[in-house]
């Protein structure tokens, strides 16, 4: 099999699907490559998104793993392209769970995530009933299966090889009482609690700027990592992006480095979290 050497952001989605789906059907990697006729190393760089197999690969793979039916369909179709730069990930439900499915595996990878959250807590951050507000009126019937795995993406933060989270949040997203003055609170106190981690640091960026600057452009979150380029991830409201082009990536790391600038010192923003908290409890 003849790959090409990917790193991006579809093709470490794809990797991923691929891992879980050998898992699904009990085999190891090298169980994997003994059946296909290639290397372990091959079955690896596949899963980590080093080297993107294409669709015949990716067919001879899950037929292999027993797949069959759409998964199967939507994996082949998915190894097409894989080689672009970036990747728009589309509105439903299978474009909601490659999207979740992405970011969880740049998460587990990353050793730097620069969080901008411009309307609500960073994900990684949000307690279960504050996530529940939010994801309450998305479409479907599996909210706390949901809301389940996001809590249980925070413990990347405290696990072994955890990253270096920077969460910069706009004063409005923390002021803003989503769920209720009391979930609010909680959900503040709770960011409180985890800027205590040596590898997490907060940053309150002000409301009363009186000029434009990145963070009025939305959110977006900055993946670093040891060997690899960069990625970028945006939320929309029916799609998603990952970007891993050199200057657009460039650009939201510029952004990231000047907002840091003009946000709050960790001490300082623990302090201005503390008075919102004092504030919604008065309420």
């Amino acid at each position: 099999m003849v790959g090409k050497s990917e790193h991006t952001p579809k093709a470490r989605a794809l990797g991923a699907e691929l891992r879980e789906c050998r898992r699904e059907a009990g085999l190891t990697q090298q169980e994997l490559a003994d059946r296909i006729g290639v290397s372990h190393v091959s079955v690896s760089r596949y899963e980590s998104g080093t080297r993107s197999p294409n669709p015949e690969d990716v067919a001879q793979i899950l037929a292999t793993l027993g797949v069959n039916g759409d998964r199967y369909a939507e994996l082949v179709d998915m190894a097409r392209g894989a080689d672009q730069p970036n990747w728009l990930v589309a509105s439903g439900v299978t474009g909601i769970r490659r999207e979740l499915t992405t970011l969880i595996e740049l998460e587990r990878t990353a050793t730097t995530i620069i969080d901008v959250a411009t309307g609500v807590i960073p994900g990684l951050l949000q307690t279960s009933d504050y996530a529940r507000a939010i994801m309450g009126t998305a479409p479907g019937d599996d909210l706390e299966a949901r809301v389940a795995m996001r809590i249980g993406r925070r413990d990347v933060l405290t696990g072994e090889d955890a990253p270096e989270f920077v969460a910069i949040i706009t004063e409005t997203a923390l002021r803003e009482p989503i769920g209720g003055s009391s979930i609010m609170a909680s959900q503040l106190r709770f960011v409180l609690k985890m800027s205590e981690l040596p590898n997490v640091a907060i940053h309150v960026l002000p409301a009363s700027s009186s000029q434009w600057h990145p963070a009025h452009a939305g959110s977006f979150i900055l993946f670093e990592f040891t060997k690899t380029q960069p990625i970028v991830h945006l939320e929309h409201l029916t799609t998603g992006a990952f970007l891993y082009s050199k200057n657009e990536v460039a650009v939201h790391a510029a952004a990231a480095s000047h907002l840091r600038e003009l946000a709050m010192t960790p001490d300082r923003s623990a302090d201005c979290i503390a008075e919102i908290v004092e504030g919604l409890e008065g309420s």
